[in-house]
């Protein structure tokens, strides 16, 4: 059951969900720097995606405040 605290979160709406299985040494490295940064797992694999992603396609890639 989705919350307005987490439409919220999402932006507005929900979000689309994936689940993916990575090779245990992989994990414990995405595992390892979520730690290190204080985040989430999936903090760090969005990240990664988007950053995969606008180097693939630069010109969709949206553009980040910073």
């Amino acid at each position: 059951m989705t919350t307005k605290m987490d439409e919220k979160r999402a932006g507005g709406g929900a979000q689309p969900r994936a689940s993916i299985t990575f090779p245990p040494e992989l994990y414990k490295t995405i595992e390892d720097l979520a730690k290190r940064k204080k985040v989430s797992i999936a903090w760090v694999v969005r990240e990664a995606v988007e950053e995969y992603v606008a180097d693939q396609w630069p010109l969709l890639a949206p553009l980040k405040e910073e």
